[in-house]
């Protein structure tokens, strides 16, 4: 992984709004035409019916033209390290390959690296995407 994943998610993170469980997190991610997308979580009154930051890096992916998802860093600010939640999961796996490596993070750099079969061994499985 290239250190510029990493320092994406941890910048996307400073966007977050989380009033509500305060952790901040951030997430980045390397698509197939190699740019870069990030997000942050953004928690609304209604919590937990806000948006993680995974779906809001994948979102922004989507809407810039990309569809494959090559690799995700995740960063989440006072915590050690912060997996992507089950749904999160889900979402990731629809974007990526079995292979897509998932980066967990903490402010000095990554920790982790697992791939999203690791991450989600049993998920449900689609050829949506080919």
């Amino acid at each position: 992984m290239s250190h510029d994943l990493f320092e994406a998610a941890r910048d996307a993170m400073a966007f977050a709004h989380a009033p509500y469980s305060k952790f901040p997190v951030g997430a980045a991610i390397r698509a197939e035409d190699g740019k870069v997308y990030t997000g942050a979580n953004i928690e609304n009154i209604s919590y937990p019916q806000g948006w993680c930051a995974e779906p809001t890096a994948i979102s922004a992916m989507i809407m810039g033209g990309a569809k494959r998802i090559v690799e995700i860093a995740v960063i989440a600010e006072k915590l050690p390290l912060c997996p992507p939640c089950g749904g999160c999961r889900q979402k990731i796996a629809e974007f990526a390959s079995p292979a897509t490596r998932i980066y967990l993070c903490d402010e000095a750099g990554v920790k982790t690296t697992m791939t999203i079969d690791e991450l989600l061994p049993h998920g449900f499985k689609t050829d949506v995407l080919g």
